[in-house]
């Protein structure tokens, strides 16, 4: 009978889940929201194990990862749980799903953090910034009276960006200011106005955002002279990212992607952990 390593990645309010059988195919993942973290983890578990008819007894190893990993204390249905750090987990899924053998990963959650990964290597966590997911949504709650990311999101499809930043064609008069591309963000919201539409904030939030994190990530590259920068996280499944990453690749000559699973990789980190 099959074996397979469980790995779960519990957030505030949001548990992932993922298993690996013995002959290293991953089991679909998947994730559920609840009030508490406690909860969170039992109904994901339950979910997935009957999902992909799992018993208990197939179970060989739970590895769990996250901010709110600390809640479970005792045996999982019975099933100990190993804890294994978050950024550990992040290296290694990141890794995993882009086939890299080093890369800058970046984790795209409420926060932003980086580490430096080398396949069968040292896992080094770099630090990060506040702005992330958290940042989206509390300026979209302020200046938006929206707290949906789905609807947030949708609203931004029809924003324009020369409403609401200020870009280096705006403050020269050169096509080509010192090998940086006109259209290059100057200052976020550095050009808005009382013209400007909620289209247009919503997209400027959004942009602001992922520019952050994507220089970040950048300045972490050029010190560990990596080219390779692999996103995941919930926040690569906002659609706008693709074409703001794209752009920085073109600008500064770098490989920002976000592979397939990108919102599991943690998790997925935390299962392969148990190699």
């Amino acid at each position: 009978m099959a074996k397979y390593v469980i790995g779960i990645d519990v957030g505030g309010s949001t548990t992932k889940i993922v298993g690996f059988d013995e002959n290293h195919n991953i089991v679909n993942p998947l994730f559920v929201r609840a009030t508490d973290q406690v909860t969170s983890i039992y109904g994901a578990f339950g979910k997935f194990t009957s999902e992909n008819s799992i018993d208990l007894s197939d179970i060989s190893r739970v590895m769990m990862t996250g901010v709110g990993s600390t809640f479970i204390t005792k045996p999982l249905y019975g099933l100990k749980c190993e804890s294994v750090p978050e950024f550990e987990c992040v290296g290694l899924g990141g890794l995993y799903l882009s086939g890299l053998e080093e890369a800058i990963v970046v984790s795209l959650g409420t926060g932003t953090a980086l580490v430096h990964a080398k396949k069968g290597g040292e896992i080094t966590y770099l630090g990060g910034t506040g702005v992330g997911g958290g940042t989206l949504m509390g300026l979209s709650k302020q200046l938006l009276n929206m707290d949906d990311i789905e609807h947030i999101v949708d609203l931004a499809k029809n924003g324009n960006l020369n409403n609401v930043d200020l870009r280096i064609k705006d403050i020269s008069n050169k096509s080509d200011f010192g090998g940086l591309p006109d259209y290059m963000t100057a200052a976020n919201f550095g050009k808005i106005s009382d013209m400007a539409t909620r289209e247009d904030m919503a997209l400027g939030i959004i942009n602001m955002v992922f520019e952050v994190a994507g220089m970040i990530a950048l300045f972490a590259a050029r010190n560990h002279n990596v080219k390779d920068i692999v996103l995941t996280g919930n926040l690569t499944r906002v659609p706008q990212s693709k074409g703001i990453f794209k752009a920085l690749n073109s600008m500064f000559n770098v490989n920002f992607l976000i592979p397939e699973n990108a919102q599991f990789s943690t998790v997925i980190g935390a299962a392969l952990s148990a190699k």
